[in-house]
């Protein structure tokens, strides 16, 4: 008994760990989330790790399948109204690649049309000094609580949790949100932030953590307008407001916020005092450009023609909305990403989602499975390259191969992101960071292989011997489990068509690559025109 005890805590199967998950979940009512990490881009599991845990958890896969279908639905109903939209979509690939390669200059241009306009700009260059500049503004107006509005660039250096820590409580105000920091959880979406909960736990979040709840039901209108009154407090009491950024206008220092709920209206609005967070990448050259996102983003994020709630500012009004405003333009690695002439392009996402709800990863393992704040296709290529993380052993270097390489996030990215390509780049730089040292078996299949391929007569011997392979496919002509070295790690999920009757090589010879008999000599000759 012993020995099967050992055994199963070496495998991760402990029954006594399964009987304390089992009582936290019933106690609380809901299934537990990811507890807030230190670092946000770097939860400290890789994806393979955190695929495990979040594969068991039943519960949160129908959930999120159910949501992302719906999202899915949606989008592409949207879509086909567009008969432009592919012509949109290489609109906003070139308008981001613009923004690329003169950034500084667009920086600076910004700056002096935000001050100009009354506004205050300030630069951060990691997520300490965007904390502190965060926290020294909301120190000087003597509050110690704020309403946030949805926002990934907060979401990314845990704004939240460092205001907590010096006295100060940030409110989220955008209903996941608030969901996801009443469960004292991490989100797992970046537009629906708890797309893994359903209504029986929201209910039950809402239950225990909210003061002023009610009597509720798992009505979602029920819910949503507890909610509602619950955070209209928050905004009629609040002083200063924190929001993040969808855009910012070189040209004339707007910024803007698409969102469909109204408490982003509320908190641009109605406190004295904004602070907005913006990564450095989200700028457009002009103000003409908001006419191409402003029908991308809506209905690549959410599935609408256009967000309720779609707001633009520019600086400071005299007696209308904040009249002090503040913006701290936070680089946190992404002047590193810009380094990377192919992975480059993954600054030109827009924080839409369209990847994550089309991926068959991220549908199945959901957001935490990523450990990190930006999950699905987009976080496999923003996340490590904004760390830079290559070494074998950083779980974020792990998150490029998290993925099919199938291709149909970039089929739906509204600014046409190559993600594919990426991955593939990010995979060779790992490999590459990573060589030296005793050869594992992957090394020694691919340096056998690379001698055959590389020799045409081994390929033709290879050829030859391949076909053997015919007689165990059986009647269906399909190759099943091989356990063989390395093979069998491809062959356990995955049928191989049986090798054909008549190889190419063998076909050549009887045909000629004419196919009218002739030899391949007679047509592929020394000749200058023949083929070579």
């Amino acid at each position: 008994m012993l020995k099967i005890k050992e055994l199963g805590s070496k495998l991760g199967l402990n029954p006594a760990d399964w009987a304390q998950q089992d009582i936290a979940e019933t106690e609380l009512g809901w299934v537990p989330g990811h507890p807030i990490p230190e670092d946000p881009l770097r939860w400290g599991k890789s994806f393979k790790e955190g695929s495990e845990e979040t594969l068991r958890n039943t519960q949160m896969r129908r959930n999120l399948g159910y949501a992302t279908g719906k999202i899915r639905a949606k989008r592409n109903t949207r879509v086909e109204e567009m008969p432009d939209w592919e012509a949109l979509r290489e609109s906003a690939s070139n308008i981001k690649r613009t923004v690329a390669a003169n950034w500084v200059d667009l920086l600076e241009q910004f700056e002096a049309n935000v001050t100009a306009k009354g506004g205050v700009v300030h630069w951060a260059r990691d997520a300490d000094e965007a904390n502190r500049i965060v926290y020294d503004l909301v120190k000087a107006k003597g509050v110690d609580e704020v309403v946030k509005v949805k926002s990934m660039a907060t979401q990314e250096i845990n704004l939240n949790e460092y205001l907590g820590k010096h006295g100060i409580q940030a409110w989220e105000t955008d209903l996941a949100e608030m969901i996801v920091q009443l469960s004292d959880d991490m989100p797992s979406h970046v537009v629906v932030p708890a797309i893994h909960r359903n209504r029986a736990e929201v209910k039950a979040i809402f239950e225990a953590r909210m003061e002023d709840a009610g009597e509720l039901t798992h009505e979602p209108r029920v819910l949503a307008m507890a909610a509602r009154a619950h955070l209209r407090k928050k905004f009629l009491s609040a002083k200063v407001a924190i929001s993040g950024a969808n855009i910012g206008v070189a040209e004339t220092g707007t910024v803007g916020i698409y969102e469909s709920e109204g408490n982003g209206r509320m908190c641009l609005t109605l406190p004295e005092t904004l602070i907005t967070v913006m990564g450095i990448e989200k700028l457009v050259p002009r103000f003409q450009d908001l006419e191409v996102f402003s029908q991308l983003l809506p209905r690549s994020a959410t599935g609408e023609r256009m967000n309720p709630y779609t707001s633009f500012w520019t600086g400071v009004t005299a007696g209308d909305g904040p009249q002090e405003f503040h913006i701290i333009l936070m680089d946190n690695g992404r002047t590193n990403v810009l380094k990377d002439p192919v992975g480059r392009e993954a600054l030109k996402c827009i924080r839409c989602a369209a990847c994550m709800n089309i991926c068959p990863v991220y549908r199945v393992t959901g957001g935490h499975a990523y450990n990190s704040v930006y999950p699905g296709p987009i976080g496999a290529i923003l996340t490590p390259q904004l760390l830079g993380a290559t070494d074998h052993k950083d779980p974020a270097a792990t998150l490029p191969f998290a993925s099919s390489l199938c291709g149909a996030c970039y089929d739906v990215c509204p600014v046409k992101i190559n993600i594919p390509d990426i991955l593939v780049h990010l995979r060779h730089k790992y490999t590459e960071a990573n060589r030296g040292g005793i050869p594992d078996r992957w090394d020694i299949a691919m340096k056998a292989t690379s001698k055959i391929m590389s020799s045409g007569k081994g390929m033709e011997a290879a050829g030859k011997a391949v076909s053997s392979g015919r007689l165990m496919a059986g009647k269906d002509r399909k190759l099943g489990y091989l356990p063989l070295p390395v093979v069998k790690d491809w062959t356990r999920t995955r049928d191989v068509p049986a090798p054909p009757a008549q190889s190419f090589r063998q076909w050549w010879q009887e045909e000629g690559c004419c196919g009218s008999g002739s030899t391949s000599q007679d047509c592929c000759g020394e000749n200058e025109g023949g083929a070579r």
